[in-house]
């Protein structure tokens, strides 16, 4: 028996370290959720960055912001943590597109020498990449928390419980 199109699902990974989530992974991962038919938010351990959350709690932080998100978007995607290769990852999760925000033309050269090697290590996984829209192009997770640490207000650029978090934490490290 063959399975018919509308049989096979289409799975997505969008990878990120997500440190913290912002509203602009959250509108890729919405806009993400309309080509795929489940979405995983590979969220990548990489220590080496120095992240401001622990692996775990970036999930967290992810899982809360979708479940608050809600409908499709919350009901279509999932949130798993891998240290492994891209390509790995997506076969190991039967992923055959992955997801990459562009915010601008500086994202650009190092996302396409990216899609590039991993279109050797895996040709059949394809690599779309989703333009950033015009509110998110400059947000990015290291601005939120340089913003945040000089206490600048950026509730408009994270999630409700990524705001409380940061807040907290931002605390914690004052003690």
């Amino acid at each position: 028996m063959t399975e018919t199109s509308s049989t096979v699902s289409r799975i997505g990974i969008y990878p990120g370290t997500f440190d913290p989530v912002t509203q602009g992974h959250m509108d890729i991962i919405r806009r993400a959720t309309r080509i795929v038919d489940q979405l995983i938010v590979g969220v990548a351990i990489n220590a080496g960055k120095g992240p401001m959350f622990g692996v775990d709690e970036r999930c967290a932080l992810v899982e809360g912001a979708l479940k608050a998100a809600g409908g499709e978007v919350a009901a279509r995607t999932s949130v798993k943590p891998f240290s492994s290769l891209l390509m790995q990852f997506a076969q190991e999760n039967g992923s055959s597109t992955i997801i990459r925000g562009l915010r601008a033309v500086s994202d650009f050269e190092y996302e396409f020498q990216m899609a590039g090697m991993n279109a050797r290590l895996s040709p059949e996984v394809e690599t779309v990449f989703l333009m950033a829209s015009d509110k998110q192009q400059f947000v990015s997770s290291r601005f939120v928390k340089e913003i945040a640490r000089l206490g600048g207000n950026v509730t408009e650029f994270v999630p409700a419980n990524v705001l409380k978090r940061l807040h907290e934490k931002l605390a914690e490290e004052k003690e």
